[in-house]
């Protein structure tokens, strides 16, 4: 008697078919093992490969020492060809269609044969620390323009909306020849701010008849803000747009002229549409002329230099800190000391600190 087999018995698969074959495979692991020289890097990003500006952003953001000391080379042999674009941070609240924006922009820019490069951080989780990265699957007509580059990086534990890489990034990709970097950041709010330090216009998308208009008008992210843009302009939503463009007005007469002699535009546009995406090009044109002619672009160049100067000393001692050996020890037993009531935040920390001060 033939026993019937169970219903969740395993049937034999279809054996998959080989797609790579073996001297691929060989090729791929001789590759990945081969070491590029630092001179090699900045030859190769100096022509315009992205491959290796890519690669050399990944060696810029990696934690690993040697990665560290070689991207630290590479940064200074290129640091000679940077500073010679336009730098555009871009923000505003999830939902707002940065991406949706920054791809018209950015395909409007490449159409006059300018190289645009993207910069976009992608929040990264506050558990596992994984971003999903997805920038280039929403931007598509984009990612495949030949004057454009695409470079997602998650933000991890940074705030301020972008990568602590980011500043870097913007280095390398003027040595690769890109003439506007554009920074799309993470968007939490008006936490936003570090993207003000590292590029020359800040630009501000806005929702209309979304409840959006008075959360926006908010003392700090509207003096940081060089020019609002009204998106999604388009539809029913238009006259809302219209209304919300007068409001924001209003909000910006409220504060004193900036140091840089620019009153902030507000202009609405629909990216869907390809409307109004013209005149911000104009009007960033038009803030660039006004600010290198009355020697305010070079002055807010030199602010922002100083500003990760003193950023990146108060990053690297706090990294001291927190890998040194002995204090890895210590702080244990200062956390177990508070949660006992045997001291106090602040004598903890005081113990800590003369105890990296004296150790070093």
């Amino acid at each position: 008697m033939n026993k019937k087999p169970s219903a969740l018995h395993e049937k034999k698969g279809v054996s998959k078919p080989e797609t790579t074959s073996k001297m691929s495979a060989e090729k791929i692991k001789i590759n990945r093992a081969k070491q590029n020289s630092v001179d090699e890097f900045v030859s190769k990003i100096l022509e315009g490969n992205i491959t290796f500006l890519s690669r050399a952003i990944t060696l810029v953001e990696s934690t690993n020492a040697k990665h560290q000391q070689k991207a630290n080379a590479i940064l200074e042999r290129c640091l000679s060809y940077a500073n010679n674009s336009v730098r555009i941070g871009i923000t505003g609240v999830p939902g707002v269609g940065k991406s949706t924006f920054i791809e018209t922009f950015g395909k409007h820019l490449t159409a006059q044969n300018k190289k645009v490069a993207i910069l976009a951080v992608d929040p990264s989780s506050s558990v596992n620390k994984g971003s999903i990265l997805g920038d280039k699957t929403r931007m598509e007509q984009l990612v495949i323009d030949k004057n454009a580059y695409i470079r997602p990086s998650p933000s991890g534990t940074s705030l301020g909306g972008v990568s602590q890489k980011t500043r870097e990034s913007i280095i390398l990709c003027e040595a690769a020849g890109f003439d506007t970097i554009i920074i799309e950041t993470v968007g939490v709010g008006q936490s936003e701010t570090m993207v003000h330090s590292m590029v020359d216009f800040f630009l501000l998308l806005k929702l209309a008849g979304a409840g959006d208009e008075l959360q926006g008008i908010k003392r700090g992210i509207i003096e940081m803000a060089d020019a609002i843009v009204i998106n999604k302009a388009d539809g029913e939503n238009e006259k809302n747009a219209k209304i919300a463009k007068v409001e924001f007005n209003r909000a910006l007469h409220l504060y004193s002229i900036k140091e840089s002699n620019w009153q902030p535009k507000v202009l609405t546009a629909s990216a869907l549409n390809k409307i109004g995406i013209k005149e911000i090009d104009t009007m960033i044109t038009d803030y660039i002329s006004l600010t290198k002619k009355n020697k305010y672009f070079n002055y807010k160049r030199n602010e922002q230099n100083t500003f990760w100067l003193l950023s990146t000393i108060n990053k690297q001692l706090e990294d001291n800190f927190y890998q040194h050996p002995i204090i890895k020890k210590l702080l244990s037993q200062e956390i177990k000391n508070l949660e006992d009531g045997k001291t106090t935040p602040f004598s903890a920390a005081k113990k800590l600190l003369h105890h990296f001060t004296n150790t070093k």
